[in-house]
């Protein structure tokens, strides 16, 4: 392992969530790889997601909270270049292994990645509000 390597994975922290002998790989890399880095880019998701807010131009600040939710989900999920940035966020924190192990099935592990974030981002929704 690599000196970039241990380190990424020693400043990442702890594993996140419960794996067991019936973990499928996709749930091991999730939980050991995945949610880690998402918990340690919060504040930056959180940035990016203010900025994206600002450059669509839309009055994000002043829908309901349930249509937030939705333009959030949306957001990530139709927007082919906002969803890279935010894959490319989370990507540069794998160590050469994970890498590995996620263009074997990086398909899937892509709609877990975003699904996890589209929760992250909508639990902090009240933290989208305008700075006057």
């Amino acid at each position: 392992m690599s000196a970039r390597d241990q380190f990424l994975t020693a400043f990442r922290g702890e594993m996140q969530g419960t794996v067991n002998a019936q973990s499928s790989a996709d749930e091991l890399f999730q939980n050991e790889t995945l949610r880690p880095i998402l918990k340690l880019q919060n504040d930056l998701f959180l940035e990016v997601f203010r900025n994206y807010i600002t450059k669509s131009k839309t009055d994000f600040y002043h829908f309901s909270v349930e249509k937030k939710l939705h333009f959030i989900e949306h957001s990530i999920q139709r927007d082919i270049k906002f969803r890279n940035s935010l894959k490319g966020i989370v990507i540069a924190l794998f160590t050469a292994e994970e890498y590995i192990r996620y263009i074997q099935n990086s398909s899937d592990l892509n709609k877990r990645m975003m699904s996890m974030l589209i929760e992250r981002l909508k639990n902090q929704v009240q933290l989208f509000e305008l700075q006057v």
